[in-house]
Protein backbone atom coordinates (compact mmCIF):
# COMPACT_ATOMS: atom_id res chain seq x y z
CA UNK A 1 0.00 0.00 0.00
CA UNK A 2 1.29 3.78 -1.05
CA UNK A 3 2.16 6.29 1.20
CA UNK A 4 -0.83 8.03 0.32
CA UNK A 5 -3.73 5.69 0.53
CA UNK A 6 -2.30 4.58 3.96
CA UNK A 7 -3.06 8.28 4.71
CA UNK A 8 -6.54 8.22 3.38
CA UNK A 9 -7.11 5.25 5.03
CA UNK A 10 -5.95 6.71 8.53
CA UNK A 11 -7.78 10.04 7.58
CA UNK A 12 -11.37 8.28 7.80
CA UNK A 13 -10.71 5.69 10.68
CA UNK A 14 -10.05 9.15 12.49
CA UNK A 15 -12.18 11.34 11.42
CA UNK A 16 -9.85 13.91 9.51
CA UNK A 17 -9.38 16.07 7.01
CA UNK A 18 -6.20 17.62 5.88
CA UNK A 19 -5.76 21.27 5.16
CA UNK A 20 -2.83 22.79 3.51
CA UNK A 21 -1.04 25.68 2.48
CA UNK A 22 0.33 26.61 -0.60
CA UNK A 23 3.92 26.70 0.86
CA UNK A 24 4.27 23.53 1.51
CA UNK A 25 5.31 21.15 -0.97
CA UNK A 26 3.12 19.94 -3.68
CA UNK A 27 3.06 16.32 -2.87
CA UNK A 28 1.58 17.48 0.49
CA UNK A 29 -1.13 19.74 -0.94
CA UNK A 30 -2.04 16.82 -3.53
CA UNK A 31 -3.26 14.67 -0.63
CA UNK A 32 -5.09 17.70 1.50
CA UNK A 33 -8.98 17.79 1.60
CA UNK A 34 -8.46 21.67 1.00
CA UNK A 35 -5.71 23.86 -0.12
CA UNK A 36 -5.64 27.33 -0.26
CA UNK A 37 -3.68 30.83 1.81
CA UNK A 38 -4.29 31.71 5.55
CA UNK A 39 -7.58 33.38 5.18
CA UNK A 40 -8.84 30.81 3.34
CA UNK A 41 -7.68 27.95 6.14
CA UNK A 42 -9.09 29.82 8.67
CA UNK A 43 -12.63 30.36 7.63
CA UNK A 44 -12.46 26.37 6.05
CA UNK A 45 -11.52 25.10 9.33
CA UNK A 46 -14.60 26.88 11.18
CA UNK A 47 -17.05 25.55 8.64
CA UNK A 48 -15.93 21.62 8.89
CA UNK A 49 -17.63 18.92 11.27
CA UNK A 50 -14.91 16.37 11.49
CA UNK A 51 -13.16 16.33 14.84
CA UNK A 52 -9.69 16.22 13.86
CA UNK A 53 -7.71 19.05 11.83
CA UNK A 54 -4.48 18.15 10.69
CA UNK A 55 -3.10 21.32 9.98
CA UNK A 56 -0.21 21.54 6.99
CA UNK A 57 1.44 24.29 7.78
CA UNK A 58 3.18 26.46 10.15
CA UNK A 59 2.84 26.83 13.67
CA UNK A 60 0.66 30.30 13.82
CA UNK A 61 -1.66 28.49 11.56
CA UNK A 62 -2.58 25.65 13.81
CA UNK A 63 -2.91 28.31 16.90
CA UNK A 64 -5.19 30.43 15.08
CA UNK A 65 -7.38 26.56 14.17
CA UNK A 66 -7.39 25.52 17.70
CA UNK A 67 -8.69 28.97 18.57
CA UNK A 68 -11.48 29.00 16.16
CA UNK A 69 -12.24 25.31 16.80
CA UNK A 70 -11.69 24.70 20.49
CA UNK A 71 -13.91 21.62 20.68
CA UNK A 72 -11.52 20.07 17.65
CA UNK A 73 -8.20 18.49 18.22
CA UNK A 74 -5.72 20.39 15.64
CA UNK A 75 -2.48 17.85 14.63
CA UNK A 76 0.49 19.98 13.31
CA UNK A 77 2.41 17.44 11.30
CA UNK A 78 5.60 19.07 12.23
CA UNK A 79 5.63 20.73 15.43
CA UNK A 80 8.99 22.49 15.18
CA UNK A 81 7.42 24.13 11.78
CA UNK A 82 7.26 27.89 12.83
CA UNK A 83 6.83 31.63 11.31
CA UNK A 84 9.81 34.04 12.22
CA UNK A 85 7.24 36.96 10.93
CA UNK A 86 4.93 35.91 13.39
CA UNK A 87 7.76 36.44 16.36
CA UNK A 88 9.14 39.88 15.51
CA UNK A 89 6.66 41.77 17.38
CA UNK A 90 7.23 42.23 21.17
CA UNK A 91 4.21 42.19 23.36
CA UNK A 92 5.33 44.71 25.94
CA UNK A 93 6.14 46.93 23.22
CA UNK A 94 2.71 46.76 21.61
CA UNK A 95 1.00 47.13 25.08
CA UNK A 96 2.72 50.24 25.48
CA UNK A 97 1.77 51.26 22.53
CA UNK A 98 -1.79 50.69 23.10
CA UNK A 99 -1.29 52.69 26.18
CA UNK A 100 0.31 55.82 24.28
CA UNK A 101 -2.76 55.76 21.41
CA UNK A 102 -5.45 54.79 23.05
CA UNK A 103 -7.56 55.54 20.20
CA UNK A 104 -6.09 53.69 17.95
CA UNK A 105 -6.87 50.03 16.21
CA UNK A 106 -4.14 46.97 16.71
CA UNK A 107 -4.62 45.44 13.49
CA UNK A 108 -2.87 42.04 13.66
CA UNK A 109 -1.65 40.05 10.33
CA UNK A 110 -2.94 36.58 11.45
CA UNK A 111 1.19 35.55 10.40
CA UNK A 112 1.57 35.99 14.64
CA UNK A 113 1.27 34.35 18.16
CA UNK A 114 -1.70 33.63 19.72
CA UNK A 115 0.17 36.55 21.97
CA UNK A 116 0.27 39.13 19.89
CA UNK A 117 -3.47 38.50 18.78
CA UNK A 118 -4.44 38.67 22.39
CA UNK A 119 -3.09 42.34 22.11
CA UNK A 120 -5.41 43.00 19.20
CA UNK A 121 -8.45 44.65 17.83
CA UNK A 122 -8.60 42.60 14.90
CA UNK A 123 -6.66 40.19 12.87
CA UNK A 124 -6.11 40.17 8.65
CA UNK A 125 -4.66 38.26 5.90
CA UNK A 126 -2.74 39.83 3.24
CA UNK A 127 -6.23 38.76 1.20
CA UNK A 128 -8.61 40.90 3.18
CA UNK A 129 -5.95 43.41 5.08
CA UNK A 130 -7.44 46.48 3.13
CA UNK A 131 -11.14 45.83 3.29
CA UNK A 132 -10.70 45.24 7.06
CA UNK A 133 -8.78 48.50 7.62
CA UNK A 134 -11.43 50.22 5.39
CA UNK A 135 -13.87 48.97 7.25
CA UNK A 136 -12.70 50.20 11.15
CA UNK A 137 -14.22 53.51 12.18
CA UNK A 138 -10.31 54.05 13.80
CA UNK A 139 -8.40 56.92 12.01
CA UNK A 140 -4.83 55.57 13.85
CA UNK A 141 -4.00 52.11 13.18
CA UNK A 142 -1.39 49.94 15.03
CA UNK A 143 -0.19 47.24 12.47
CA UNK A 144 1.81 44.41 13.63
CA UNK A 145 3.98 42.82 12.88
CA UNK A 146 4.70 42.75 9.39
CA UNK A 147 6.11 46.30 8.18
CA UNK A 148 5.73 45.16 4.17
CA UNK A 149 2.05 44.78 4.41
CA UNK A 150 1.33 47.45 6.92
CA UNK A 151 2.84 50.34 4.05
CA UNK A 152 0.97 48.22 1.86
CA UNK A 153 -1.95 48.65 3.14
CA UNK A 154 -1.29 52.28 4.28
CA UNK A 155 -1.09 53.06 0.93
CA UNK A 156 -4.48 52.04 -0.33
CA UNK A 157 -6.44 53.85 3.05
CA UNK A 158 -4.24 56.98 2.87
CA UNK A 159 -7.21 58.57 5.00
CA UNK A 160 -5.45 56.88 8.04
CA UNK A 161 -2.31 57.31 10.34
CA UNK A 162 -0.30 53.93 10.59
CA UNK A 163 1.91 53.36 13.07
CA UNK A 164 4.26 49.95 12.16
CA UNK A 165 6.51 47.51 13.63
CA UNK A 166 9.55 46.53 12.27
CA UNK A 167 8.86 42.93 11.30
CA UNK A 168 8.70 40.81 7.99
CA UNK A 169 9.02 37.66 6.64
CA UNK A 170 12.67 36.89 5.83
CA UNK A 171 11.63 35.24 2.55
CA UNK A 172 9.91 37.69 0.94
CA UNK A 173 11.76 40.45 2.56
CA UNK A 174 15.33 39.02 1.17
CA UNK A 175 13.75 38.83 -2.41
CA UNK A 176 15.66 40.99 -4.62
CA UNK A 177 14.38 43.64 -6.87
CA UNK A 178 17.19 43.07 -9.55
CA UNK A 179 16.68 39.10 -9.86
CA UNK A 180 12.95 40.00 -10.97
CA UNK A 181 14.30 43.07 -13.08
CA UNK A 182 15.88 40.49 -14.88
CA UNK A 183 13.33 38.02 -15.47
CA UNK A 184 11.19 41.55 -17.02
CA UNK A 185 14.45 41.69 -19.36
CA UNK A 186 14.70 38.41 -20.49
CA UNK A 187 10.55 37.79 -20.20
CA UNK A 188 8.91 41.55 -21.32
CA UNK A 189 5.59 39.20 -21.95
CA UNK A 190 5.30 38.23 -18.25
CA UNK A 191 3.24 40.50 -16.10
CA UNK A 192 4.95 40.05 -12.15
CA UNK A 193 2.40 39.36 -9.91
CA UNK A 194 4.35 40.08 -5.93
CA UNK A 195 3.08 38.94 -2.54
CA UNK A 196 2.26 41.70 -0.05
CA UNK A 197 5.15 41.07 2.29
CA UNK A 198 7.92 41.39 -0.43
CA UNK A 199 9.90 44.82 -0.03
CA UNK A 200 9.39 48.16 -1.41
CA UNK A 201 12.04 47.70 -4.37
CA UNK A 202 10.42 44.49 -5.38
CA UNK A 203 6.33 45.84 -4.91
CA UNK A 204 7.48 48.54 -7.17
CA UNK A 205 8.15 46.43 -10.47
CA UNK A 206 4.92 44.74 -10.34
CA UNK A 207 2.30 44.38 -12.03
CA UNK A 208 -0.32 42.96 -9.80
CA UNK A 209 0.22 42.69 -6.03
CA UNK A 210 -1.71 40.26 -3.91
CA UNK A 211 -2.14 37.34 -2.07
CA UNK A 212 -1.34 33.95 -2.68
CA UNK A 213 -5.00 32.92 -3.72
CA UNK A 214 -5.26 36.47 -5.55
CA UNK A 215 -1.44 35.87 -7.48
CA UNK A 216 -3.38 32.10 -8.67
CA UNK A 217 -6.73 34.06 -9.37
CA UNK A 218 -4.99 36.49 -11.41
CA UNK A 219 -2.90 34.41 -13.29
CA UNK A 220 -5.81 31.97 -13.72
CA UNK A 221 -8.65 34.53 -15.15
CA UNK A 222 -5.90 36.86 -17.40
CA UNK A 223 -4.79 35.77 -21.45
CA UNK A 224 -1.01 36.06 -20.69
CA UNK A 225 0.91 33.04 -21.90
CA UNK A 226 3.88 33.91 -18.76
CA UNK A 227 3.64 35.50 -15.31
CA UNK A 228 7.01 36.21 -12.90
CA UNK A 229 5.60 35.42 -9.68
CA UNK A 230 7.05 36.97 -6.50
CA UNK A 231 6.24 34.78 -3.75
CA UNK A 232 7.28 31.65 -2.05
CA UNK A 233 7.70 29.02 -4.87
CA UNK A 234 5.24 26.39 -2.86
CA UNK A 235 2.27 28.55 -5.24
CA UNK A 236 3.54 26.59 -8.35
CA UNK A 237 1.93 23.61 -7.76
CA UNK A 238 -1.50 25.19 -7.82
CA UNK A 239 -0.25 27.66 -10.49
CA UNK A 240 0.73 25.33 -13.07
CA UNK A 241 -1.91 22.81 -11.60
CA UNK A 242 -4.85 25.20 -13.13
CA UNK A 243 -2.79 26.50 -15.78
CA UNK A 244 -0.94 23.75 -17.26
CA UNK A 245 -0.56 25.44 -20.51
CA UNK A 246 1.32 28.46 -19.09
CA UNK A 247 4.64 29.23 -18.02
CA UNK A 248 5.37 31.07 -14.60
CA UNK A 249 9.18 31.96 -13.67
CA UNK A 250 10.52 32.50 -10.28
CA UNK A 251 13.68 34.54 -9.05
CA UNK A 252 16.73 33.13 -9.78
CA UNK A 253 17.24 33.05 -5.93
CA UNK A 254 14.16 30.43 -5.39
CA UNK A 255 12.03 31.66 -2.66
CA UNK A 256 11.86 29.17 0.01
CA UNK A 257 9.88 28.83 2.96
CA UNK A 258 12.38 26.24 5.00
CA UNK A 259 9.43 25.59 7.63
CA UNK A 260 6.96 25.12 5.47
CA UNK A 261 8.86 22.33 3.72
CA UNK A 262 9.69 20.24 6.99
CA UNK A 263 5.14 19.46 6.34
CA UNK A 264 5.99 15.33 4.56
CA UNK A 265 3.93 12.88 4.25
CA UNK A 266 5.30 10.46 6.16
CA UNK A 267 4.59 13.30 9.24
CA UNK A 268 1.24 13.39 8.50
CA UNK A 269 0.86 9.53 8.28
CA UNK A 270 2.99 9.61 11.97
CA UNK A 271 0.23 12.27 13.94
CA UNK A 272 -2.98 10.85 12.26
CA UNK A 273 -1.59 7.13 13.93
CA UNK A 274 -0.35 8.44 17.18
CA UNK A 275 -2.03 12.48 17.91
CA UNK A 276 0.80 13.56 18.58
CA UNK A 277 1.60 17.59 18.03
CA UNK A 278 -1.92 18.58 19.17
CA UNK A 279 -2.27 22.41 19.58
CA UNK A 280 -2.82 23.07 22.99
CA UNK A 281 -3.88 26.56 23.79
CA UNK A 282 -4.95 28.10 26.80
CA UNK A 283 -9.18 28.72 27.55
CA UNK A 284 -7.90 32.31 28.71
CA UNK A 285 -5.42 32.83 25.65
CA UNK A 286 -8.52 31.16 23.21
CA UNK A 287 -10.63 33.11 24.83
CA UNK A 288 -8.68 36.99 24.06
CA UNK A 289 -7.37 35.86 20.51
CA UNK A 290 -10.56 34.24 19.31
CA UNK A 291 -12.46 37.38 19.45
CA UNK A 292 -9.92 39.71 16.88
CA UNK A 293 -10.00 36.14 14.57
CA UNK A 294 -14.12 36.26 14.43
CA UNK A 295 -14.00 39.83 13.62
CA UNK A 296 -11.85 39.14 10.65
CA UNK A 297 -13.90 36.61 9.74
CA UNK A 298 -17.21 38.88 10.15
CA UNK A 299 -15.80 42.33 8.44
CA UNK A 300 -14.31 40.23 5.42
CA UNK A 301 -17.34 38.83 4.34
Amino acid sequence: MTLEKEILELKEQKDAVILAHYYVSPEVQAIADFVGDSFYLSKKAVSLKARTLVFCGVSFMGESAKILNPEKTVLMPDATADCAMARMADAKAVAALKAQHKDAAVVCYINSTAALKCLSDVCVTSANAVKIVKALPQKEIIFIPDKNLGHFVAAQVPDKHFIYNDGYCPVHEKMAAREIEALKQAHPEANVLVHPECNAAVLKLADYIGSTSGIIHYATVHDDPAFIIGTEEGVRYQLSQENPQKTFYFPKTTPVCRDMKLVTLKKIKQVLETGQNEVQVSLDIQKQAKAPLQKMLALSK
